[in-house]
């Protein structure tokens, strides 16, 4: 069974009353991406498996909240995926977000740092992007069945606690030491509940984030094994002046890395420079999250950080590009002013 509807059918209901704040008479999208020929080719079978599944989910939901909403207007729209995060996706695609109340994207490809889902949120779209988003998900237990009005609190507790500050060094025992600037930028909250026209996040939700000041990165970032799809040993990234300027290790998953950055062989176009850019630090805030090896998941770990490269154009920094990609840190020691705000995985708060 690619779903199973009795442990899905409830949260469904919920997120598109609790999460979205879904009014009766109001219009909902219901997207997804789906493998073309070449990725029948290219993908493994799990990975195709995966997202036939996905693909599978959003017809499942859009299905239960047309069954349940029945004084809203529902649409149904899957278009080829892309093959990256942070891609925009088809025009055709971007009019229908814009065109709507409420965005369901469950997706393979992340929509969310892309202008389409900008426009649409500018528009007045209320949007949840959620880029491989699986079933156990909405599952009893799972990421979506939090109290998401608590991740409310402790995500704006972080924030007034880091609130003007102008330096960060994240630090762990297995060898990440990565210092940055943030001085000028604002730290955002995922609170995974967006009910005002514009808002948007991931769900399932819960963290805080901000984009480094470009320019500023140096250092070395660790990701373990197991903390990123198909990573069998860990994975190096070395920071300059805000770039990646090496990738180490990683397997399979460093090849194609070092591929899509312009690192070998050396591309030094502006396209391969924005996706080296030092884009998001993150901090997870969900307890109920687990799973480490799905990075939509992952990121929102409590006691996890998250590093991002590529695009932060739409988390108030200065880099557009055609990537976007997480990379989550378990129990690391992050420092904010030279003050302990995480010690080991475990928040440090007054």
């Amino acid at each position: 069974m690619l779903v199973d509807l009795s442990k899905v059918k409830e949260a469904i209901i919920n997120m598109f009353k609790v999460n979205m704040g879904l009014k009766d008479g109001e219009s909902v999208l219901v997207l997804t991406d789906y493998p073309h020929s070449n990725f029948w080719v290219e993908l493994g079978i799990e990975e195709l498996s995966d997202s036939l599944r996905r693909s599978y989910l959003a017809r499942v939901v859009y299905e239960v909240g047309r069954e349940f909403f029945r004084s809203c207007r529902f649409k149904f729209l899957a278009y080829p995926m892309t093959g990256m995060h942070g891609a925009e996706p088809p025009k055709s695609v971007g009019e229908a977000m814009k065109s709507s109340d409420v965005v369901i994207a469950i997706t393979t490809y992340s929509l969310s740092h892309t202008r389409a889902r900008e426009e649409a949120c500018r528009a007045g779209a209320r949007v949840a992007s959620m880029p491989g988003f699986t079933p156990e998900m909405f599952e009893p237990g799972g990421p979506m069945a939090v109290d998401y009005l608590r991740i409310k609190e402790v995500c704006e507790s972080l924030v007034k606690e880091l609130s003007n500050a102008e330096s960060v060094r994240v630090r762990t025992s297995y060898g990440t030491d990565l210092r940055f600037s943030i001085k000028g930028r604002e730290w955002g909250v995922d609170t995974g509940l967006y009910t005002r026209p514009g808002e948007w996040g991931n769900l399932p939700a819960g963290e805080v984030y901000i984009a480094p000041l470009e320019g500023t990165g140096e250092g070395t970032v660790v990701v373990p094994k197991g903390w990123f799809r198909g990573l069998k040993e860990d994975l190096v990234m070395r920071f300059k002046e805000g770039l990646v300027v090496e990738v180490e290790g990683g397997g399979e998953v460093g090849k194609w890395l070092k591929e899509v950055l312009g690192l070998e062989p050396k591309i030094d176009d502006e396209v391969h420079l924005a996706r080296r850019n030092l884009a998001e630090l993150g901090i997870g805030t969900n307890p109920n999250a687990r799973r480490p090896d799905n990075v939509l998941e992952a990121e929102k770990i409590l006691g996890t950080v998250h590093i991002a490269i590529g695009d932060n154009s739409h988390l108030g920094g200065r880099t557009e590009a055609d990537l976007h990609e997480d990379f989550v840190l378990p129990k690391p020691t992050l420092e904010v002013d030279g003050r302990v705000i995480m010690e080991e995985g475990k928040l440090v708060l007054k």
